[in-house]
């Protein structure tokens, strides 16, 4: 199959490429190899496009939501006008469930409003694994490096092999419209770094821009066959302050 993916250079990006690479013939599109979504040349002959380009993150939004706006809603726009008759799936995120509570969200969220009748969106829930950003909880987590944590919040972490498997899940169905895809699986916060010994400290802060839970509900790729296969907890434990 031949296939566009957007955001080749990401976190997700990179896995799904090495996974994807050896059964089909990838064409990358990236910002940081001068290709911006925005303006680059966008006529690729292309069975499927498989959308991770945008910028992500609750905090980083709120102090550019024009930014966020611009490259997860309008080079989108872009992206679906052009491939509006091939299959796409995109990145969406589990914050599109509750949009108005940062522009990150809403950003998501517009993206599937617009996005064409025969497209996928995949709402992830939070991604961990090698490479991924160091701000994120779990590799301050490897590091003991953890600032602090919100004692309200639960997270769906999903290990990035996890999430590639469910993408090729997905990839090999006709389905439409929006789906989540993570662990299923609630963590409180405070439960993680109780039991890893972080030393952290502990608030009550952003419960008015961020959601409080991110549970994925994976019905649809469960029917399919997929389930997850790697232990948070396990991961953690075989990869805390390896060099």
């Amino acid at each position: 199959m031949n296939i566009l993916l957007t955001g080749s250079e990401g976190f997700v990006g990179q896995h799904l490429f090495k996974f994807l690479k050896p059964n089909h013939k990838i064409t990358c599109l990236d910002k940081l190899t001068g290709n911006d979504l925005l303006s680059c040349d966008l006529k690729h002959n292309v069975d499927l496009v498989i959308h991770l380009a945008g910028l992500s993150g609750v905090r980083d939004s709120l102090e550019r939501p024009t930014e966020y706006w611009e490259q997860n809603v309008i080079a989108g726009q872009r992206l679906f006008d052009y491939f509006k008759d091939t299959r796409i799936l995109y990145a969406s995120s589990s914050t599109s469930h509750e949009p108005w509570r940062n522009p990150y969200a809403m950003s998501k969220y517009s993206l599937e409003q617009i996005a064409p009748t025969n497209s996928l969106g995949m709402r992830f829930t939070t991604v961990y694994g090698p490479n991924a950003r160091e701000s994120m909880l779990i590799p301050r987590i490897l590091r003991d490096d953890v600032p602090f944590i919100n004692i309200n919040h639960s997270r769906d972490f999903i290990h990035v092999d996890d999430l590639v498997r469910g993408i090729n899940t997905l990839m090999k169905t006709d389905l439409t419209g929006v789906t989540d895809l993570g662990a299923g699986i609630t963590n409180k916060l405070m439960d993680l770094v109780d039991y890893f010994k972080v030393s952290c400290d502990k608030f009550v802060l952003g419960n008015e821009f961020e959601r409080l839970d991110n549970k994925a509900d994976n019905t649809l790729l469960n029917n399919l066959g997929w389930l997850p296969k790697i232990n948070l907890y396990n991961y953690i434990e075989e990869n805390r302050n390896v060099n």
